[in-house]
């Protein structure tokens, strides 16, 4: 009886190891810097729910928004500026696998996605700016890839993404096609989320 008693305690323990456990749901947000791949600044809003198929995979959905400024040259925008301004709404099928194995509350992560993005890049001038020329602005849609790591320490997220998203058309403020616009970007986030438990015993 002993043995058994030790058998099912053992067991207990073990299940309750992962504070992050099989079949819950969670919730997190990121914000951070966006880097083009040819240079430049910009930010980004990252919204995904996840299900935990395993106590350290996370399957989800990521919804992002990307606002990129690229070979900028500005002074008193709009009075005089020259570059590009990229918008990326994203929905993206993602995977996460977490190693932690219930040692403590740090949890590193690799992961990544494949989606839906909406590109638009207009090409501003000094002489460009017409606020009723915007409405003719078209985007374009794209299908492509993304890779992140980071790491979660109890409800925290501090990570790391690339997204290849492939070139689109570059604008001017009329709607013209004029070129082709680089939208690829590195991106450093922070972040968190909620549900699914906390690591950590």
């Amino acid at each position: 009886m002993k043995k058994l008693l030790g058998v099912l305690v053992a067991l207990l323990i073990m299940n309750t190891a992962y504070s992050q456990q099989a079949g819950k749901f969670r919730y997190q947000m990121d914000f951070g810097t966006a880097v083009p791949k040819d240079g430049g600044i910009g930010a980004i809003v990252n919204i995904e729910p996840q299900i935990l198929v395993m106590d350290n995979l996370a399957v989800g959905m990521r919804m992002g928004v990307a606002g990129l400024a690229k070979d900028i040259v500005y002074y008193d925008i709009p009075d005089d500026y020259d570059g590009e301004i990229g918008a990326n709404l994203s929905v993206l099928a993602t995977a996460n696998y977490h190693f932690n194995f219930g040692e403590g509350r740090v949890a590193p992560y690799i992961g990544g996605g494949f989606g839906y993005y909406g590109l638009s890049n207009i090409d501003i001038e000094e002489t460009d700016i017409d606020e009723e020329d915007i409405e003719n602005l078209e985007a374009d849609f794209a299908w492509a890839p993304m890779v992140r790591a980071g790491v979660e320490l109890n409800k925290f997220r501090i990570g790391l993404e690339y997204n290849f998203v492939p070139k689109s058309n570059l604008q001017n403020v009329g709607g013209d096609v004029i070129g082709q616009a680089t939208n690829e970007y590195f991106a450093f986030t922070l972040g968190f989320f909620v549900g699914g438990g906390r690591w950590g015993n």
